[in-house]
């Protein structure tokens, strides 16, 4: 009983070319986000609305970099939501002191 190696095909060299699509998609995105934010900064007057939607633009580039490079839309549902829903609460919290901290800021001055 011979032992043999399987056989196979000869290499040609050639270095496979590497899929990097999606980093330029993620590039696009984040790049597309953040001229948003430039534009809202020089045309926008500072207001709390302009706060909320840096604030907001902030977050959907996180969940882009955070989906993308850390690989988190690949996982499981159960994961996704296991890192969300405390995110989320900490945004609320965030978003509550904020609120209570201005409000407190205007009755004493």
């Amino acid at each position: 009983m011979a032992h043999h190696a399987p056989e196979h095909p000869a290499h040609t060299g050639e270095i496979a070319k590497p899929n990097t699509a999606w980093i330029w998609k993620t590039f696009w995105v984040i790049t597309a986000i953040t001229a948003l934010e430039f534009v809202i900064a020089f045309v926008m007057p500072a207001s709390t609305l302009r706060n909320s939607i840096f604030i907001i633009l902030t977050i959907c580039k996180a969940f882009f970099i955070v989906a993308e490079f850390m690989h988190l839309k690949h996982e499981t549902k159960g994961l996704i939501w296991t890192i969300l829903i405390p995110m989320s609460l900490l945004i609320w919290l965030l978003v509550a002191l904020i609120t209570e901290g201005n409000a407190i800021h205007n009755a004493i001055f």
